[in-house]
């Protein structure tokens, strides 16, 4: 399991130099499939280029990523194909709906619990976590994120967390067996 869960995706260097070591690969090689879906807004639209050169700025190619709005089906073969998943933010009710309408729960599921990697900006971290009923519970608690002051960096109690506090400059990793901690 490999989570990385942010409020601004990689503004902080730190965070996306986190994101290739797990991606365990060079840039030039990683595969990456961009979900802008949760951006329904104006001020979440506005974003979205920053969220695109995340990866860009990254060292990953254009012609790597492809962006994904669950407008139609894909199997967990299709997601298979990629190293990572990032999922940029606007609504989490709209974005986990959309999920479920196009039965990607289980194909995300599977592709997170098999080693791909999930990075999260905002509403997509909030997806991922404990925020809402039918939120994946990666981890179970919720995450709050573009906070003005964040948690002390270092390993998170997953059995005494009821909430998790990031900054902008902040990430929530998840890795296997659920060891939950914040990095800067």
């Amino acid at each position: 399991m490999k989570l990385l869960l942010t409020s601004a995706g990689f503004e902080n260097k730190r965070i996306a130099e986190i994101f290739l070591a797990l991606a365990g690969k060079r840039p030039e090689n990683i595969k990456a499939v961009f979900i802008p879906t949760a951006a329904v807004n104006a001020d979440a639209i506005e974003v979205l280029p920053k969220c695109l050169h995340d990866l860009l700025d990254c060292g990953i190619p254009k012609e790597n990523i492809r962006v994904y709005d669950l407008h139609k089906k894909m199997t967990l073969e299709e997601l298979k194909g990629y190293d990572a998943v990032y999922v940029c933010g606007g609504d989490t009710g709209y974005l986990l709906d959309r999920i479920d309408e196009q039965d990607f729960r289980s194909v995300l599921l599977a592709f997170i619990e098999q080693g791909g990697v999930y990075v999260g900006v905002s509403a997509g971290s909030q997806a991922a976590a404990g925020n809402l009923k039918n939120s994946f519970g990666y981890p179970a608690c919720p995450i709050h994120v573009h906070c003005s002051e964040g948690m002390s960096p270092g390993p998170v109690d997953r059995n005494g967390c009821r909430e998790l506090r990031i900054t902008n400059n902040q990430a929530v990793l998840v890795t296997d067996g659920m060891d939950i901690r914040i990095v800067e």
